[in-house]
């Protein structure tokens, strides 16, 4: 017979969850339950136990029998016990392994079956997406964050607005005019958890949601978002890309156009000024919407900001932007800033509570915003990403001459153009020294024309590593680069 006894002793602050089986006598029972609880990690090392007589009182057994009970397992090394520190977990009674408790599982004749090897992480990483984690600006957004938090109403701590809060909204839209050109008022953006939630919100399930496909795409971009678009649906048709960004002039019948126009990703450079006209006059003759992926627009290092697209056409143009590359992905937010006649349709698709997106985030966000933290985290980052850039330009001239340098002007990230059928073979050495890259080809979109070139590169990252990694993170991406003959080195675009 099996009872289950829960200790709640307010003294202390446990609840102690122990199953008292067998017919060895309670104290007997009380000292298996124990060493059980220790083995399964489920009484940490540390942890303080209940005093005698709240544990006695909850067992409905004996003072003396949970005294009896730990003493043996004091004896045992299970537990200690101090004068004015009470029974605590032994610090060397550790959960035994799981492969240690149990036998792994056995296939009739084959032997046991063993769980595939965690890949290793790599030494060098240089993969695209991140910013560099060690540079989050702790003080600044945890002063934030405690006046976010003393200054909140309490409503705050209710259920949420699914616009998100309009603390955050507001100085978005002071922002975001400011520094990008964005035209629109509070009530016309709404709060999400990042880029590819926004999409979510947009697209839905099953062409459920506040767009309908087809959506046209560039020809280079991220697999990610293909596939979340496909699982909603939505045919992806892709658009060529040159030196001046996407070849809108491809559009036809598609319904919605997604660019990143301030930085074309991954190749690099802004979508040329007739072209962002071209692609606003399409979207007005075709009652069509373009949908403006705001990356990297705040990290521009060799020319003039490029607004963003929406401010040629708020009622054209879907803006979704987020801080994942300015300050961290960790945070989880982002915003869309849409024409009037989505925000409804958005907002019905989020539901009635904010259920995505930490509202105390979202404060402590308006103040780091408001309070001007956030532009001079983006400047002094600005800087040390610029420092980044020169550091593998110049390096990359030293070392290996003969590869091109594209899409450097702004963003995170650069492109190496290789020659010609070298890209796997590059991608293969990267893997064997431990650098961690992306290459060109796997941003193609699967149905792009054959008649578009197939470029050979490398998609170097260079904001995620640490600064004293940096260095021989770039010793080893040289290392890696095929041989050739020098062909000049670009810091344009």
């Amino acid at each position: 017979m099996a009872n289950s006894w829960v200790n709640s002793a307010e003294r202390i602050g446990v609840d102690l969850h122990l199953e008292l089986s067998g017919s060895g006598g309670r104290r007997a029972a009380l000292i298996d339950a124990l060493r059980a609880a220790v083995r399964d990690g489920r009484l940490a090392p540390g942890t303080r136990l209940p005093p005698y007589r709240s544990l006695a009182a909850d067992l409905g057994v004996a003072r003396n029998t949970v005294a009896d009970a730990y003493a043996e397992l004091v004896a045992e090394g299970w537990l200690t016990a101090r004068q004015g520190s009470g029974t605590r977990v032994a610090e060397r009674a550790r959960p035994l392994r799981s492969e240690q408790r149990a036998r792994p599982p056995r296939h009739a004749g084959h032997g046991p079956v063993t769980a595939p090897p965690r890949a290793r992480a790599p030494r060098h990483d240089l993969r695209q997406g991140t910013p560099d984690a060690s540079a989050f600006p702790r003080a600044a957004w945890l002063a934030s964050y405690r006046r976010a938090v003393q200054q909140a109403p309490n409503e705050v701590f209710g259920p949420g607005d699914p616009a998100g809060r309009i603390e955050l909204r507001e100085a978005l839209t002071e922002y975001l005019a400011r520094v990008r050109g964005v035209r629109t008022t509070p009530d016309r953006i709404v709060i999400c958890s990042g880029f590819a939630h926004g999409l979510r919100l947009l697209f839905g399930q099953g062409g459920g949601g506040v767009l309908r496909g087809p959506l046209a795409v560039e020809a280079y971009g991220l697999g990610f978002h293909r596939a979340l678009l496909g699982v909603a649906g939505v045919r992806t048709v892709p658009l060529s890309i040159d030196e001046h960004g996407a070849c809108v002039e491809e559009l036809e019948r598609e319904r919605a156009v997604l660019l990143t126009p301030s930085h074309q990703f991954p190749t690099g450079g802004p979508l040329h000024a007739e072209r962002r006209s071209a692609v606003i006059d399409w979207a007005r003759a075709r009652g069509g919407v373009v949908l403006e992926d705001d990356y990297d627009g705040e990290f521009r290092y060799d020319r003039k900001p490029v607004g963003a697209l929406q401010g040629l056409d708020p009622e054209r143009v879907i803006l979704l932007g987020s801080v994942s590359k300015s300050l961290s992905p960790a945070l989880r937010l982002g915003w869309m800033v849409l024409p009037e006649r989505y925000v409804e349709g958005v907002l019905a698709a989020k539901g009635e509570r904010e259920a995505w997106a930490s509202v105390l985030d979202q404060l402590s966000l308006a103040d780091f915003v408001s309070s001007g933290s956030y532009d001079r985290h983006v400047r002094r980052m600005r800087q040390r990403y610029r420092s980044r850039r020169d550091r593998l330009v110049a390096a990359l001239a030293a070392h290996a001459p003969h590869i091109e340098v594209t899409g450097v002007a702004a963003g995170l990230h650069a492109v190496l153009r290789l020659p010609p059928g070298t890209e796997r073979s590059a991608l293969k050495a990267a893997t064997w020294q431990g650098v961690a890259l992306d290459g060109l080809a796997a941003f193609r979109h699967p149905d792009t024309d054959t008649d578009m070139p197939t470029r050979d590169g490398l998609v170097v990252g260079y904001a995620t590593p640490s600064e004293h990694a940096y260095g021989a993170a770039l010793e080893a991406l040289c290392g890696v680069l095929p041989p050739g003959e020098a062909t000049g080195v670009t810091t344009g675009e």
